[in-house]
């Protein structure tokens, strides 16, 4: 796979800092500042960067900002744990930046869609829009696991896991066509060069700190979560993905009536031939029913 086989993005990303909680965030912006604002936010070992392709196809006139989460993506961190109550705080750290005085449009993916989530019924006057992609929450944890669940995560912490590494970018890019076989080639070496990054032994390694490959200490409680869920008044979206690999937990989300949803009332799209990548998958899909959902000019 050669230079001119990466993908060129249309619309020039800034990279730019901002010191949220102690930790020197890297934050991607696209577009205006004086435009509607649409906050981004990117799924477990994901970066802000993969959503190039879904800005790049944005019809409407927006000022896009996404983070890179700690210790994803140029967020370096380096920690014994993650733990998400800190995804959320960082999140409201975020906002008030960026839109301290007026409520936001929050598009999430996956991991990202459940910070997005949890945040909006916490502080519901804050989210006036959510597109959630693909971010159905976890299943409800057995207390009676607890025991056995911090032995693993203490045992588990006492040698760090590592991610996979590569000999090439082109190797990572062949593994993402394998993961998701709706991605072409050049948006494929476009991530990979976002993903990853050239450690001193020349190998490719991913821009992740390994901590996050540790199992959560804390069981999640699904029935908290839906707690939050219920607070939520802003409008939502939910976004599936026709062949995610999510699709049997996401069967109670994807039915006609819309009042029996976790999210009330909310509206949902099957976006055809994506996966769990939604956004990088069929980037122009999601663009479109995005905005369809979120008018830039209201």
């Amino acid at each position: 796979m050669t230079t001119s086989q990466i993908y060129e993005p249309k619309v020039v990303p800034r990279s730019v800092w901002h010191e949220i909680r102690d930790v020197n965030y890297h934050v991607l912006e696209w577009g205006d500042r004086d435009k509607p604002l649409l906050v981004l936010l990117h799924g477990w070992a994901d970066c802000a960067a993969s959503f190039q392709f879904f800005v790049d196809e944005l019809q409407k006139d927006w000022f896009v900002v996404a983070p890179d989460w700690r210790g994803f993506g140029r967020t370096h961190v380096r920690c014994q744990g993650y733990w998400f109550p800190d995804y959320i705080a960082d999140l409201d750290v975020l906002l008030s930046i960026y839109q301290p005085d007026e409520p936001v449009n929050l598009l999430g993916h996956s991991m990202g869609a459940n910070a997005a989530g949890l945040y909006a019924g916490i502080f519901p006057e804050r989210v006036r829009a959510f597109i959630n992609v693909e971010g159905f929450g976890l299943a409800d944890s057995d207390p009676a696991d607890a025991p056995q669940n911090f032995r693993r995560w203490i045992e588990q912490s006492r040698n760090m896991p590592a991610y996979s590494s590569y000999a090439t970018f082109t190797d990572l890019a062949d593994r993402l066509v394998k993961r998701s076989p709706a991605l072409s080639s050049d948006k494929a070496a476009y991530i990979a060069r976002q993903w990853a990054e050239t450690n001193q032994d020349g190998r490719i390694v991913l821009r992740a700190d390994p901590a996050h490959k540790l199992p959560n200490a804390v069981q999640y409680r699904r029935s908290e979560a839906a707690a939050c869920w219920d607070k939520v008044a802003a409008d939502v979206l939910l976004v599936i993905g026709e062949k995610t690999d999510f699709t049997a937990a996401a069967q109670s989300w994807i039915d006609l009536d819309e009042s029996m949803h976790p999210f009330h009332g909310a509206k949902s799209e099957i976006i055809a031939g994506a996966g769990h990548m939604v956004h990088f998958e069929r980037p122009a899909e999601l663009a479109a029913v995005t905005e369809a959902f979120v008018h830039a000019d209201s």
